[in-house]
């Protein structure tokens, strides 16, 4: 009874926090080809005053998925770190994404049970402003990729990158975790990071130094495990620890030709003099070639056969050729042995020896006296001297 009663409580709580999970929508504008990064803060979903700030203590985490789909869209990821840190949704969307999506969050506190639920409404659109045809990654060891997510970080990789590339409008294009990319999971040692590659695009074309660093001379440098040549001042150190010998540039200022169909003929080849095939086949008997390999291969084995029966059944030297080969003594040896053994067998099968005593019951070893057959032996005592 008193276990019922406590779980009254617990189902009480559950039953109102149904209730007041009412779901919160927020409507979102991602960008084609833009990086998109959205935070889902614990502040949001606990709906605390403005004046009130988190406990620290708090565990929340999420589970976000596409409206109707058990997962996110392709280009949409989801990462946290911990329940006490907050989640993010992040991720590039393509011109196949454009349009209309509907994200489902769900936050579960780990510590009250309490579930809260939030709509995010993603309209995709295309991003206005020239083109960036000029796209760089670069591999950030000294970062994770929740480290690089927020706002002040990745606004502060494009600041130190100005230094590196050209002046111009520099924005950010993508941000991939190293681990995702088939990269491994660091030691647990502090200053060991995961790793993030972070993709920026550009209308202005790539500078003089990156290119220095993207030339075959640098990479051969780094399969020797060599620094890379770099004719600039590094303006991401010391904050931003980027692995130079993993710099890609890519350059789609000049479209690709489109690739020429095929024409489709008639199906007839063109005259070749050079090509005669012939015009007639004449008819060809195969029973002979049938009976070669078919044959052949028996006759083969059956010899092989007799040859070996002969060397087994044919070629035995017998018991006479043995024992002209043995010398007399041990012939006699051998026999007087055999000799013997057979006679002991047959004195074995045919004497007639009693039943020794020492296997009959109540038998006296000193006195050889034996005890009537219907004594209870209860009643005799161990030692009969003593009787």
């Amino acid at each position: 009874m008193a276990a019922a009663l406590m779980w009254i409580p617990l189902l009480v709580g559950f039953l109102a926090g149904l209730g007041g999970a009412e779901a919160q929508q927020t409507t979102l504008h991602p960008l084609v080809g833009r990086f998109f990064v959205h935070t889902l803060d614990h502040a949001t979903f606990l709906r605390l005053p403005e004046h009130v700030a988190v406990p620290p203590t708090v565990r929340i985490t999420y589970h976000a998925h596409l409206q109707g789909h058990p997962d996110l869209p392709r280009w949409l990821r989801y990462t946290q770190r911990s329940p006490y840190n907050p989640g993010f949704l992040y991720g590039t969307a393509t011109p196949e994404d454009r349009g209309h999506q509907v994200i489902e969050v769900t936050a579960y506190n780990r510590g009250s049970f309490d579930t809260t639920r939030q709509r995010l409404v993603l309209i995709i659109g295309d991003p206005e402003g020239p083109r960036l045809p000029y796209h760089a990654e670069f591999l950030v060891r000294s970062h994770d990729v929740e480290e690089v997510l927020p706002s002040t970080p990745a606004s502060r990789f494009l600041t130190a990158l100005g230094g590196l590339w050209e002046p111009g409008q520099l924005q950010l294009l993508n941000v991939t975790s190293a681990l995702d990319r088939g990269g491994r999971v660091p030691l647990p040692i502090e200053g060991h990071k995961e790793g993030v590659y972070i993709k920026v695009g550009s209308a202005s074309p790539f500078s003089t130094c990156l290119k220095m660093v993207a030339s075959p001379d640098s990479q051969a440098r780094c399969a020797q495990g060599q620094p890379p040549l770099l004719s600039c001042y590094d303006t991401l150190a010391p904050y931003f620890r980027v692995d130079w010998c993993d710099v890609s540039l890519v350059d789609i200022s000049v479209p690709e030709p489109p690739e020429e169909m095929p024409t489709l003929g008639d199906g007839i080849l063109e005259y070749d003099p050079f090509f005669c095939p012939p015009t007639e086949a004449t008819d060809r008997d195969f029973l002979t070639d049938a009976l070669v390999t078919l044959l052949v291969p028996l006759l083969v084995a059956l010899l092989l056969t007799l040859l070996l029966a002969y060397i087994m059944c044919c070629r035995r030297e017998g018991r006479l050729k043995r024992d002209q080969a043995t010398s007399d003594i041990q012939m006699i040896h051998h026999f007087t042995i055999h000799g013997n053994t057979e006679e002991l067998r047959q004195m074995a099968a045919s004497r007639e020896v009693p039943r020794p005593l020492s296997t009959l019951p109540m038998f006296n070893v000193r006195t050889g006296e034996r005890l009537p057959p219907r004594v209870d032996s209860a009643q005799v005592p161990l030692i009969l001297d003593q009787h």
